[in-house]
């Protein structure tokens, strides 16, 4: 059923989009701000993004925060699927309740206490703090939305397609490979980008667990904030908003072509 076109839902989505878009706007126009003072609009320059690319802080610690958020949303998403795979799959296991609440107790956990948990386990286990703890700590927090959408995903699969494949004398695993996965590409792809940018935004976890050599954008930024905003900062917040949007838009793209492609082979299958 379709519904009317009303001034109070016009007005509602109106203020909506404009209370999450318009700051960001601001930022955006401010990065490229002649004056120094963030908040007094002195001429249109970009000087501000060369003087961020001669800040070496800056680009070490971006460089930490790509390379942290790539392994960690790539393990996320591995150690998700496979999460799923067997809570959607494996039917009612031994355990079955413990292993789903390990899975998304994360989902509801206080950021302070998963950040302190590892901090202490890994003094315990005399681990030094680094890129190789934030990794863990973020694939740790974030396979669980991982897990969550491509469950959901799982749940809704026409389970003969692998049925099929199976008696056309597949492996499970070729089965899996050639069927399932390609079918739940796009929910795959989705739990990546959703990992990759609640790694991309840690402030919390990422302070316990990273190192005096291993500190990410968010902390860096926080540190820098604290002493007030600068216009580098600005521009640095465009660069990531411009990445951000490039890269949600080619992951729609893929989506999108996969589901033709599929849908065009499903209906040159049925005409066969």
């Amino acid at each position: 059923m379709s519904r009317k076109f009303t001034w109070f839902n016009a007005t509602a989505l109106t203020l909506g989009f404009a209370f999450l878009y318009i700051p960001m706007i601001v930022l955006v126009v401010y990065s490229f701000n002649e004056s120094k003072l963030v908040t007094v609009w002195a001429g249109f320059s970009t000087k501000w993004y060369g003087e961020l690319f001669r800040n070496q802080a800056f680009l070490d610690a971006a460089w930490v925060t790509l390379k942290v958020a790539v392994m960690s949303s790539t393990l996320a998403t591995v150690l998700g699927t496979m999460a799923a795979y067997v809570l959607v799959r494996a039917g009612r296991f031994h355990g079955r309740t413990l292993f789903s609440g390990m899975i998304y107790a994360p989902l509801v956990m206080p950021e302070v206490i998963t950040g302190l948990s590892l901090l202490l386990l890994f003094i315990s286990l005399n681990i030094p703090r680094g890129v190789f703890t934030i990794v863990l700590a973020h694939t740790t927090f974030s396979m669980c939305y991982v897990s969550v959408v491509v469950s959901s995903r799982l749940a809704s699969f026409d389970r003969s397609l692998e049925e099929a494949a199976l008696d056309l004398g597949c492996t499970p695993f070729d089965a899996f490979r050639s069927v399932t996965l390609p079918v739940i590409a796009p929910a795959v792809i989705s739990g990546w980008l959703l990992a990759f940018t609640l790694s991309l935004d840690d402030l919390v976890i990422a302070s316990f667990t990273s190192g005096p050599s291993s500190t990410t954008l968010p902390i860096k930024i926080f540190s820098a904030v604290r002493l007030g905003v600068s216009p580098e900062i600005n521009a640095l917040s465009t660069i990531m908003i411009a990445i951000v949007t490039v890269g949600v838009i080619t992951a729609s793209l893929m989506s999108k072509r996969a589901l033709v492609k599929r849908q065009r082979d499903e209906q040159r299958a049925f005409q066969q």
